[in-house]
């Protein structure tokens, strides 16, 4: 994984033992914003940004989904990295995984154009701004925001995945998601104490209990109808059965073993576009082959079959 230190790089793993054992996950730096405003600092204009993503990381599916769903493929143009990330953290590789903008080798040297100094973790997403040649935010709950409500005047979508009416069920469940799925899993498998292990666990498999008994009642998370809040599990839970089950160490049950999460998974996959957006090689080449520390063999499996294409009972999603 490694980070940058004062600008200088270094390949440094998370320090699990100062948490006793626990996986604490660093916040993003950079939070700008890009509005609507077109006297604002970052304004929402057709062109300028560049999305830099892993179609591996669950973080940057996220902006993924929400570029394609937005309608901002014309408007806001993207890369992805290599799959695999080892002592140079992520790194760009050849043709289409090769930086478009500056031709750097690696991500870290994207982030020193920002900012020569800077000091913390190398991740992605990253939006990318062509015109004041910076990064606008590293952080994919922002991104995502963003790319709902700041370019609907550019592309004439106003579908809204953060509506008002809905917004304190919808950040009460993303904190709920976030904590105990999104990073749960994550807490789970970089736990280096039994102790931390079996907590995240707990909390991991209770959370998804929770959450198939409030979808054998309900549509979506947060009603009747998706939003936010159902794309930010979402990705963690089409990586769950091929990669966290197994790698991670979450084998309590699978997913397809919960007939109402399961069920939810299959409809959102299937709305027009997100099946696209969901690249499963790179997501087991990345895990399997990048933390070494879990799988030091590298080996990727080559199951499990998995059909995100069979029937589900949810009607129109959007």
């Amino acid at each position: 994984m490694g980070l940058l230190v004062e600008g200088q790089w270094q390949d440094k793993w998370y320090d699990t033992e100062e948490n006793e054992g626990r996986f604490e996950r660093s916040a993003a730096q950079f939070r700008n914003w890009i509005s609507a405003d077109t006297e604002a600092e970052f304004p929402a204009q057709s062109g300028r940004y560049h999305l830099y993503v892993s179609y591996a990381c669950p973080w940057a599916h996220r902006t993924l989904i929400f570029r394609k769903l937005k309608g901002l493929e014309e408007h806001i143009s993207v890369s992805a990295v290599h799959p695999l990330m080892l002592e140079n953290g992520w790194e760009f590789g050849a043709d289409e995984l090769a930086d478009p903008l500056y031709q750097n080798d690696y991500l870290y040297q994207l982030y020193l154009r920002a900012d020569s100094d800077y000091s913390g973790r190398v991740t992605v997403p990253v939006l990318w701004d062509k015109e004041k040649q910076t990064i606008v935010s590293n952080e994919s709950a922002d991104i995502i925001r963003m790319l709902n409500s700041e370019f609907n005047a550019i592309t004439g979508n106003t579908h809204d995945f953060y509506p008002e009416r809905l917004r304190d069920e919808i950040d009460s469940v993303n904190d709920l998601v976030y904590d105990t799925i999104n990073n749960g899993v994550y807490k789970c498998g970089f736990a280096t104490r039994q102790a931390a292990y079996n907590e995240a666990f707990d909390a991991l498999f209770a959370t998804l209990d929770k959450l198939e008994k409030r979808l054998s009642g309900q549509r979506f998370l947060a009603g009747d109808q998706v939003t936010e809040a159902d794309w930010r599990l979402f990705t963690t839970l089409v990586r769950f059965d091929t990669v966290y089950f197994s790698h991670f160490k979450t084998n309590q049950q699978r997913i397809i073993d919960y007939p109402a999460l399961w069920d939810y998974v299959k409809a959102l996959y299937q709305v027009p576009g997100v099946a696209g957006t969901v690249v499963m090689d790179h997501i087991k080449t990345h895990y399997y082959a990048s933390h070494t520390m879990i799988n030091p063999t590298q080996i990727i499996p080559r199951g499990p079959a998995i059909d995100f294409h069979a029937s589900h009972r949810r009607g129109e999603v959007l």
